[in-house]
């Protein structure tokens, strides 16, 4: 059954990000292996260890849809139209970039809830990502994510942009994870709780 998931690398201490978008403390363990696994843009792939190679293609297989937020898709220039994971994204965002037919594989919504339902639509049988940490928050509080999931490295960062922080619907209950242990990552899978 197709799932919401979000996914994001974090350091021990909860951040995603150092305070000016820098993930090099973070993105080690995607070189931390053997194992190349491809992305679906030709520009990238990852040397991973055997378990996380068996993570990371689970995940790009499943991918039918990725949503982010505007702050996430102009970091990146969209990805060039090709996020790695290599399914269309929903931008969640108050202003659509004026030149949008720039990225035909893209579409922009106005909220998190809009977001998550076309990127459903979208995605069809398969998952729908969520890759930016604002709008995972929020689909948390509406009840709209099934699985949170945090490849979490060892490192404290001090500071930094947090996975979550705010959560208005707050507590949010898991079920207990399930556990790939890594090359400079520890993979956990939560079900939420509903």
């Amino acid at each position: 059954m197709a799932k919401v998931y979000t996914h994001m690398t974090m350091s021990l201490d909860g951040y995603i990000a150092d305070p000016k978008d820098g993930c090099d403390e973070l993105f080690g363990w995607y070189g931390a292996g053997g194992v190349t696994v491809p992305s679906a843009d030709e520009r990238w792939s990852f040397q991973v260890d055997a378990n996380s190679a068996e993570m990371l293609r689970e995940i790009l297989s499943g991918a039918g849809a990725l949503v982010c937020g505007r702050r996430l898709f102009d970091l990146t220039n969209g990805w060039n139209d090709n996020h790695p994971i290599g399914a269309p994204a929903v931008v969640v965002t108050h202003n659509a970039p004026q030149d949008a037919a720039k990225w035909p594989r893209t579409t922009f919504v106005d909220g998190v809830a809009e977001g998550i339902a076309r990127a459903k639509e979208i995605a069809g049988e398969k998952d729908v990502s969520i890759a930016s940490a604002d709008i995972a928050r929020q689909a948390l509080d509406l009840g709209l994510v099934d699985e949170v999931c945090v490849s979490l490295v060892p490192v404290l960062l001090g500071k930094g942009i947090p996975y979550f922080t705010d959560l208005a619907g707050a507590p949010h209950r898991f079920d207990d994870p399930v556990v790939i242990q890594g090359n400079r990552a520890t993979h956990l899978r939560y079900r939420v709780r509903r």
